[in-house]
């Protein structure tokens, strides 16, 4: 089956492979050149053109600390807007798109809403629902009429809270000892979507009072780097009833329980002072929130449908690597063709995720792939696994040239789902990104994630057996130009 390459550095690197093979006479000259020598051959006979395209970067809006500015709500929201935008571009689903839309239109107008949305959260028997009613005995509707209050249930740290609760603008977290581990999890995880939280130590009454100081002093401690002192505080929403003994006259003594009445006057302080001084920083940090929340879902979208064309690319590529590696008997040619291949793989796959490459990144992108493969280890362990697996079916009639292919097939699968991986990451821009340096230990990480992956023998047999039949029936790769 011909395979049709209109791709210059791909061609040039092939054609040059192949002429290299079967012109021996040449083949110590180019070996002088050395590994840069040949790279820049390549470069020069087909890919000079390359290194005129343009374009622009756009740096990454992270959720910023309070205090917050409207500006910086307008610019996330822009974000999202053009997160949406460049999604309409690529993607011809108006469903999605439509939905985005009118969510992001909506942002600009809750800049201005004056209703304040509260949550009280916390686990099982920390005392939500009696703080709900002692809040509301204490005229905060009255004092506040466009606050609403409401209870949930624990949240985990996995879930997608700014979806569950999107206008929320108030946690009040209530806890009743020192907090577990996923209790810190979880107030980590809203800290990073920059979400406002009250720390509530409830039923402080069960402790002795030097206890309720030790507790209140660790929890302070503990969360420095998440919260302010003063947003945790120690009350008891429900006290214990006291037992009362009094003596009668006649020489008895009567006995009951009195109900203590509720201690919430740390919280009713800092909850009146943070209504009514920072109102809009609540305001303005629940909208923030909902914009970086439709940017990720724009970007989600996005991704899907560069990473549903790019799979198909990644296929072509890696069997035409396998295809040149069991076709070419000189194996230092083989990391000719293979170089060739990658670097026209990483700029085709960036161009799908407008992260453009010249020629010497792209050639420099492959190199490093390469290199990481060797450095950590998965050329050698690929290569004996497929070799172990070809040994163990009936292949061996092509064994030699089979592990050479194969493996390379494979190695170039995974540079391409790492680099997908690598870029699905980078920020979302309605121009093309260039000039942007490689993340060396972040595409090392992407790398080993999708090697533990793509590891399982299922899936290696299943891939070898693909790979050899492909391999059968073309013993060597057909190109047309």
């Amino acid at each position: 089956m011909a395979v049709q390459l209109r791709r210059p550095i791909l061609v040039g690197g092939i054609a040059l492979s192949f002429g290299l093979w079967l012109l021996p006479t040449l083949h110590q000259s180019v070996a002088e050149w050395g590994e840069v020598g040949l790279l820049g051959a390549i470069a020069l006979g087909t890919g000079v053109w390359l290194f005129n395209q343009g374009g622009s970067r756009l740096v990454e809006l992270s959720p910023p600390s309070s205090p917050l500015d409207r500006g910086t709500v307008e610019r996330a929201i822009q974000e999202a807007e053009s997160a949406i935008a460049r999604l309409e571009t690529e993607v011809e689903n108006p469903y999605i798109s439509t939905s985005l839309r009118q969510q992001v239109c909506q942002l600009t107008a809750q800049l201005e809403r004056q209703n304040l949305e509260l949550l009280i959260t916390g686990g099982k028997g920390v005392g939500k629902s009696r703080l709900a009613q002692v809040l509301a005995s204490k005229g905060l509707s009255e004092q506040f009429p466009t606050v609403s209050l409401q209870e949930t249930t624990a949240l985990s740290a996995g879930d997608r809270t700014q979806d569950l609760i999107p206008n929320l603008d108030l946690i009040l977290f209530v806890i009743t000892s020192d907090l577990t581990d996923s209790e810190f999890q979880l107030l980590h995880h809203l800290k990073s979507l920059n979400q406002r939280i009250l720390l509530i130590f409830n039923k402080q009454d069960q402790y002795l009072p030097p206890e309720r100081v030790i507790v209140l002093q660790q929890l302070r401690q503990r969360l420095v780097q998440l919260l302010p002192p003063e947003d945790i505080v120690a009350i008891a929403a429900s006290p214990t009833p006291v037992k009362v003994r009094q003596h009668q006259s006649d020489g008895s003594v009567k006995e009951w329980l009195e109900e203590q009445p509720a201690d919430v006057t740390a919280l009713t302080q800092r909850l009146n002072l943070i209504l009514t001084e920072d109102a809009q920083q609540l305001i303005w940090g629940t909208t923030l929130r909902a914009a970086v929340s439709l940017k990720a879902e724009a970007k989600t979208a996005l991704n899907q449908a560069r990473r549903d064309r790019a799979l198909p690319l990644i296929e072509q590529y890696q069997w035409i690597t396998a295809a040149t590696a069991f076709a070419n008997p000189v194996p230092a040619l083989d990391l000719l063709a293979t170089a060739a291949i990658s670097s026209q793989l990483v700029i085709e796959l960036a161009g799908i995720y407008q992260q453009k490459f010249s020629l010497s990144q792209a050639q420099s992108a492959a190199k490093t792939l390469s290199s990481l493969m060797v450095k950590l280890g998965l050329v050698e362990l690929s290569t004996q696994t497929i070799g172990s697996i070809l040994k163990s079916n009936a292949f061996t009639y092509i064994a030699g040239g089979a592990v050479q292919g194969v493996s390379a097939a494979y190695l170039t699968r995974l540079a391409g789902l790492s680099l997908i991986e690598y870029f699905q990451e980078q920020e979302i821009t309605q121009q093309t990104a260039t000039d942007q340096p490689l993340n060396l230990e972040r595409l090392k990480e992407k790398l080993q994630t999708v090697f533990q992956q793509n590891q399982r023998m299922g899936f290696l047999a299943g891939f070898v057996q693909q790979a050899v039949r492909r391999l059968r029936l073309n013993s060597c790769p057909k190109v047309s130009v």
